[in-house]
């Protein structure tokens, strides 16, 4: 079982939190600033927790993929000056060597203590421990509120964990926890799931863990064209994994009554936003697939919005690309329908949240998870590093 923040005596410790504030940066006039808060809003609920009994919060994160070393334009500075807005306190950000006496000094000026981009070290991801050691040594207390990065197991997602006695979940941790167990363990049904994205390969384990749980599995992206080839279908010039078609073939054979393919296609002449497209039921054999149809838009809504649980992860079509979002636009619309009827849904994956996002339906829905890869590898039964890690 993994401890919570209640389990633990927070007042007078100084507590050392994983969260994730790798966002996104934005230049202006030559100021650097945070392009989405996210990520920084969904930790403030764990920070103001630890502040209201006592503790002082030394926050750890990652930003980007810096190489070599610190990266001045991947410094966490602007995350802290967003974060002393946010929270209407005063944050400071220290960096590398840390002493943990010149780390609590600094709570003499401030509420909360930032320390700078962990991956400005190359041990971070190499899990090295003497610097989980160095980590240990700033707090008492260690939790871990980045689902996001629970996957990796580095020195300040895993590492450090093993180093601290006192350790736990952190708010946004353990509610995506709970979300998640609650649709693997005994889901109100119907349950469909909804998975996109280019390849099989990324998403087999995924498939392979939902189908024997869910009631209906819908597939879209271009993941859908090597189903689709399997069962003798025309994809075109469509991306078709073929060193995947034995695998599809299997799951087709065992699962043919919950696999649900699209029925129709917008089909291009190119990767292109600006190719000539038409809506075809079999793609021509000049033409790719790039979103699901709307025959298929139709027959998926119905689906998801008859349906009790929902999950989904990954898009319909080319996202990123205004022509070929529709598909993935108009199954957000979906699910949000299907909550409003009082479906329990949970969304995640860059594109899936981007498109719940971009609808302005964020909060239409019952859960947007704030881990992609994280989400896919709990979902396939997985034991992640930096949750294993509390329970040590």
């Amino acid at each position: 079982m993994t401890h919570t923040l209640g389990d633990l005596h927070l007042q007078d410790q100084f507590v050392l939190v994983r969260v994730d504030f790798n966002v996104p940066l934005v230049t202006n006039g030559g100021k650097v600033s945070v392009g989405d808060d996210t990520r920084i809003r969904a930790a403030i609920p764990t920070i103001r927790y630890i502040l209201s009994k006592g503790g002082h919060p030394i926050l750890m994160s990652h930003l980007g993929r810096p190489k070599g070393g610190a990266t001045p334009e991947l410094s966490l500075a602007p995350v802290a000056a967003h974060l002393h807005t946010v929270l209407d306190r005063p944050v400071g950000l220290t960096t590398p060597p840390y002493s943990p006496d010149a780390v609590r000094e600094l709570f003499d000026d401030y509420d909360v203590v930032l320390l700078e981009n962990t991956r400005f070290d190359d041990r971070e991801k190499a899990n090295d421990p003497s610097l989980a050691a160095e980590f240990a040594a700033l707090g008492s207390v260690y939790i871990n509120d980045a689902f996001g990065t629970a996957h990796r197991a580095h020195a300040s997602t895993e590492g450090v964990a093993h180093k601290v006695k006192h350790k736990a979940a952190g708010l946004l941790m353990g509610r995506e926890i709970s979300v998640l167990d609650k649709v693997l363990g005994n889901p109100a049904r119907p349950f469909v799931a909804i998975v996109g994205g280019a390849k099989v390969s990324d998403k087999i384990g995924i498939v392979e863990s939902l189908l024997p749980r869910v009631d209906k599995l819908l597939i879209g992206g271009a993941m859908a064209y090597t189903f689709l080839k399997a069962l003798g279908h025309e994809t075109g010039s469509s991306l078709v994994e073929d060193d995947r078609l034995d695998t599809a073939r299997v799951i087709l054979d065992q699962f043919d009554d919950k696999v649900v393919l699209p029925v129709d296609h917008v089909a291009a002449t190119g990767f292109s936003a600006d190719a000539n497209f038409e809506v075809a039921t079999d793609i021509p054999a000049d033409r790719m697939g790039l979103d699901i149809g709307p025959e298929t838009v139709a027959l998926y809504s119905g689906m998801i919005e008859s349906a009790a649980t929902v999950v989904w992860n990954g898009p319909m079509g080319v996202f990123e690309m205004p022509p070929f979002a529709k598909g993935t636009v108009a199954i957000a619309h979906a699910v949000a329908r299907a909550t409003d009827s009082g479906a329990f849904s949970v969304i995640g994956g860059g594109d899936s949240v981007a498109a719940i996002t971009s609808a302005g339906l964020e909060d239409e829905v019952s859960h947007v998870s704030t881990g992609g890869g994280a989400m896919l590898e709990y979902l396939e039964g997985i034991e992640l590093p930096g949750i294993a890690a509390l329970r040590a």
